[in-house]
């Protein structure tokens, strides 16, 4: 979707990113042996072995089933990742909140590489399910929170991101050209809140509001669930007071903490 890091990446180091695609590899595959691994990734046997050896004394790995999988080590990088985004027990506790009060998913994001990076989720008892999860990445142009957020960065973010963007149609409502966006994103700037409109995935609406600190733009708070639930009325004034409520409490916390 966005390809800005990628134009500007620099030199690269073969080696890391072999070791970084067997993490990942292994991450969505769960344990995995080096045959099946050199085969996928497209590297010899040896080669796959000896990263595996490197991150095995690393801990970053552990045997398991007659494979590899990643270790309880990277519970750790996670957790130290999330601890440096604002206030990581207050915007939790808020997303929870969100959860319970209404029964559908909460989230919250911030943005990295030009996109939506999902620190923290929680779904309520009526939840609908989506791939969105802690960790993972959504387009910007297509979601609540990555447009809410695209509004209050700096306009010099903001044009950098949107000029490097790849528009792709992911439902036939998904915004798909640059003007169109702009055009949202000073309605957003005005109402305090961003919608997505059956935009990311057919019959899913969300409404996100950003939080802030002062002129910066931490991240975003979402609710989303079914079109069915998220008629027009509650999406704009039900569920968009109550994130604007949710990143008003976690802007508050934030400043004062």
């Amino acid at each position: 979707m966005n390809k800005s890091t990628k134009d500007h990446q620099g030199r690269t180091i073969q080696s890391v990113k072999i070791t970084i695609n067997i993490l990942r590899e292994l991450q969505e595959n769960g344990p995995t042996g080096v045959t099946e691994l050199a085969a996928e990734l497209g590297h010899s046997k040896s080669t796959i072995h000896s990263h595996l050896a490197t991150l095995k004394t690393e801990e970053m790995i552990v045997r398991d089933n007659g494979g590899y999988r990643v270790s309880l080590g990277i519970l750790d990088l996670s957790s130290s990742a999330r601890e440096q985004i604002g206030n990581y027990e207050v915007i939790k506790e808020e997303v929870n909140d969100l959860a319970e009060q209404t029964g559908e998913i909460a989230q919250f994001g911030v943005e990295e590489f030009g996109q939506v990076a999902y620190l923290y989720k929680m779904s309520g008892n009526q939840a609908v399910n989506t791939a969105s999860r802690p960790g993972t990445y959504q387009p910007m142009f297509s979601t609540s929170l990555g447009k809410v957020i695209l509004a209050f960065l700096s306009d010099e973010r903001t044009e950098e991101i949107i000029q490097s963007t790849e528009f792709e149609a992911l439902t036939p409502q998904t915004i798909t050209s640059r003007d169109a966006l702009y055009d949202e994103l000073k309605q957003i700037k005005g109402q305090g809140y961003a919608t997505d409109d059956e935009e990311n995935i057919q019959g899913v609406r969300c409404v996100a509001a950003p939080v802030k600190n002062d002129e910066t733009v931490l991240g975003a708070i979402s609710i989303t669930g079914p079109s069915s639930r998220f008629t027009n009325e509650r999406l704009h004034y039900e569920f968009s007071d109550l994130v604007k409520n949710a990143a008003n409490i976690i802007e508050l916390n934030t400043k004062f903490s």
